[in-house]
């Protein structure tokens, strides 16, 4: 089965600073695969490759089977992205910004409207469509950017510390969206975080640290005995 995303060898560099270092990894399709890494560990120059914010100059980004050098519309239109900076229009309202959204993926108005309902209805913001993005709350805000990420049907989601900024009640409703949505949407999830307790055992856990892959399986087989946060330490010599 061909993976959600797969990355090959792949390094990148702001002049003589290497940000990140022969990294490979797979998502694989239908599941939850966390990025964990303290900050400055390369989540955000990652997911900047993988959105071709920046050019991948070294090593393959495949989305969906889809090499994301030779085939950028396809690949690209697979994904669905949630970056940890706001990107939504805060003078517009929900229904206006994913309109504008809709319009981007080239989704005409008469799709568009039935789907925006369909999405926010998922995150739990139907009653919030024309309220503007200034009145809504951190958490309501990210579950608008995430009913964005979603509006044109991806295959990923990629969501760069999405939960960053919030109190613990909204960060856990946008994690436990997320995770209801693999299933709801039959997505996938790339999650990056620095926070030990939004990654579960049964979930896929890839550690970064300073560009490098460290390692990557299952959350339990990582932890082992010891617990996550031990097995964080050892692997980067770093305290979570």
């Amino acid at each position: 089965m061909t993976a959600a995303l797969e990355i090959d060898h792949v390094s990148h560099s702001f002049g003589a600073v290497q940000a990140l270092r022969d990294v490979s990894l797979t998502v694989p399709k239908g599941g939850f695969t966390a990025l964990l890494g303290v900050n400055g560990a390369g989540k955000t120059t990652l997911f900047s490759l993988i959105t071709r914010l920046y050019n991948n100059r070294s090593g393959t980004i495949r989305v969906g089977g889809h090499d994301l050098r030779r085939e950028p519309s396809q690949a690209l239109a697979r994904l669905g992205v949630v970056f940890q900076s706001r990107a939504m229009d805060a003078d517009l309202t929900i229904r206006q910004n994913l309109m504008y959204h809709a319009s981007l993926h080239g989704i005409p108005g008469r799709r568009a409207r039935p789907r925006i309902d369909q999405v926010l209805a998922q995150v739990d913001l139907a009653d919030r469509a024309d309220a503007r993005v200034t009145a809504l709350s951190g958490g309501q805000s990210r579950r608008a950017e995430i009913a964005r990420a979603l509006l044109h049907r991806p295959e990923l989601l990629l969501l760069d510390e999405a939960t960053v900024g919030l109190d613990v009640k909204s960060r856990a409703e946008v994690l436990a969206l997320t995770r209801r949505l693999i299933a709801d949407e039959n997505v996938s999830a790339l999650w990056a975080t620095h926070i030990m307790d939004e990654i579960e055992p049964g979930d896929d856990l890839v550690v970064l640290h300073r560009g490098q892959v460290l390692r990557q399986g299952s959350a339990a087989d990582i932890a082992g005995g010891d617990g996550l946060t031990q097995a964080f330490l050892d692997l980067t010599g770093v305290a979570p």
